[in-house]
């Protein structure tokens, strides 16, 4: 600017002396000055919205250090992580947000898959809800409408779902939530987990993997098979084969215990068995909380025995059909809270920034 206007006056000269040619040589040069003045500003001004989007100064808000692969490691092994939400909700709960996020963290090189049968095919937008934006700050997160007829198409559970009569059973969306499980396994493998789980572990390391919830039962809030797996492929013929959706847990934690028994000729399971390739772990891998005490989840433990609770343990389940009805004080040493915060501190920022 101080250079434009020293050459004020001799521009002032040219135009007297000149008349009207030189009048119309200064006004295109003015025009053109202007124009290039504008699209720079316009430029200048996009650029920052490229760097500024609302994605990324959310993430600046909820995620101090989002996840990354660590540079020159190894790959890690094939496989996505998945959770399923079979009812219409687009609304993800704290612990809904806190499950996916902890699993993104700890899967950095992983493609974190939540499937949402409540996101219509072809919808490329997400609904406006704080839960997206968070977990949209994870580059390993992707959110997908789950489209049940393709999922079950080429397996057994395709005529099973064509029959509308089970939606009038009272178990129906946790038996439709059993029946995508074993589905997503036989079809892509890799690890199915329940939106109630806390993952503190990476799990890539654990191929053909279920856990024991009990010395009695086996439960598949976590599955980590290959693809194609025969084991997954005999839990998608019993359910045809043996269904009943009016026990509570017949076609899940009932089926997949009944499945692993055939599998290895027993009577009854026991903790840590392992049989033709498949193996079930103790309770404390994922069910350190035995649904029976699901109120400890509440309770105030120190650092000393939460770090002893979560020794042998990969995630945590939390029964979320018996606790979501409690209070937490989200600032308190309970033993939930310590879980949000050390696993999933995105969320715990914003429960306490809304509590």
């Amino acid at each position: 600017l101080p250079r434009m206007s020293s050459c004020l006056p001799n521009l002032a000269m040219v135009v007297s002396s000149h008349g009207l040619r030189a009048l119309f040589i200064l006004t295109i040069s003015f025009v053109f000055f202007a124009t290039v003045m504008f699209y720079w500003r316009t430029g200048e001004d996009a650029e920052g919205q490229l760097y500024s989007l609302p994605t990324q100064s959310r993430c600046a808000q909820f995620l101090p250090s989002p996840p990354s692969a660590i540079p020159g490691g190894p790959p890690p092994p094939p496989g996505d992580v998945f959770f399923v939400e079979t009812s219409e909700r687009t609304n993800p709960s704290y612990l809904f947000t806190c499950s996916v996020e902890s699993a993104a963290r700890t899967h950095p090189g992983t493609r974190v898959v939540v499937l949402m049968k409540g996101l219509a095919n072809g919808n490329a937008s997400l609904p406006n809800h704080w839960g997206f934006s968070l977990l949209s700050c994870f580059p390993n997160v992707e959110i997908q409408p789950l489209d049940l007829p393709e999922l079950f198409s080429g397996t057994p559970l395709a005529k099973w779902y064509s029959q509308s009569e089970h939606q009038k059973e009272p178990y129906f969306l946790p038996v439709l939530s059993d029946a995508c499980r074993i589905a997503i396994m036989w079809k892509f493998g890799g690890i199915y987990l329940d939106t109630d789980f806390i993952v503190h572990r990476n799990l890539k390391n654990l191929t053909n993997v279920l856990g024991t919830q009990s010395k009695y039962l086996l439960n598949g809030a976590f599955l980590s098979f290959k693809p194609k797996h025969k084991f997954m492929e005999l839990c998608m013929q019993d359910f045809v084969d043996n269904y009943n959706g009016l026990i509570w847990g017949h076609q899940g934690p009932k089926l997949l215990t009944r499945v692993f028994k055939k599998w290895c000729s027993i009577t009854s399971v026991q903790n840590n068995m392992s049989c033709k390739g498949v193996r079930a772990l103790s309770p404390e891998a994922f069910y350190p909380i035995c649904w029976e005490n699901w109120k400890k989840l509440f309770d105030t433990i120190s650092s000393s025995e939460l770090h002893k609770l979560l020794e042998n343990t990969y995630a945590v389940h939390t029964w979320n059909k018996l606790s979501h009805g409690t209070r937490l004080e989200i600032t308190s040493q309970a033993l939930l809270a310590q879980l949000y915060s050390q696993f999933c501190p995105a969320t715990y920022a914003k429960m306490k920034k809304d509590s």
